[in-house]
């Protein structure tokens, strides 16, 4: 029975864990925006960002109980704890701030919150894979690509047809 509590409160954990990338990660994407933070616009942390809030708004228009409130639940019955009615949500959402949510009221603030991050894709949009980032923003590997090739330049260069010392070429890697 201690596992299977362990268990439900591991999920638990994790569930917590999902909640706060959602809410923290759309609170840094909007203060990033506003500052100029460059690694908001990280195109696979905003991916894996407006997934996870898709997932849950997508499942609260089907009238989808979470499946992580759903494994907790019967981890806790197997446990034999007793089972609290409501959602993951709706049973924080009561404990911190004492108010009771029905489940139609949780999918609205969950579209609302959705909508907030699909806005943010288009106000502060992710930097694609590849493309080359903004003016001013430093691209430290060319930085450390370069100082590595100019220690490998030095010594003395070797006279050329013309008299102009030339050095000679760094072999490739």
């Amino acid at each position: 029975m201690a596992f299977y509590r362990f268990l439900a409160d591991s999920i638990a954990v994790v569930h917590f864990a999902y909640v706060a990338f959602v809410v923290v990660g759309t609170v840094a994407i909007v203060a990033g925006a506003a500052l100029g933070w460059q690694w908001v616009r990280n195109f696979w942390f905003r991916a894996v960002h407006f997934l996870m809030i898709a997932v849950v708004v997508i499942e609260s228009l089907c009238g989808v109980l979470c499946p992580l409130t759903d494994w907790e639940d019967r981890l806790r019955e197997l446990a034999g704890e007793a089972n609290e009615p409501g959602s993951f949500i709706g049973r924080w959402i009561h404990r911190v701030l004492f108010v009771d949510a029905s489940p139609s009221v949780l999918a609205l603030c969950y579209c609302v919150f959705g909508l907030a991050v699909l806005a943010m894709l288009i106000v502060a949009p992710p930097r694609w894979p590849g493309k080359k980032k903004g003016p001013g923003v430093r691209d430290e590997g060319a930085e450390i690509r370069v100082q590595g090739s100019e220690a490998r330049n030095q010594g003395p260069g070797l006279p050329s047809d013309d008299g102009v010392s030339r050095r000679p070429p760094i072999p490739g890697p």
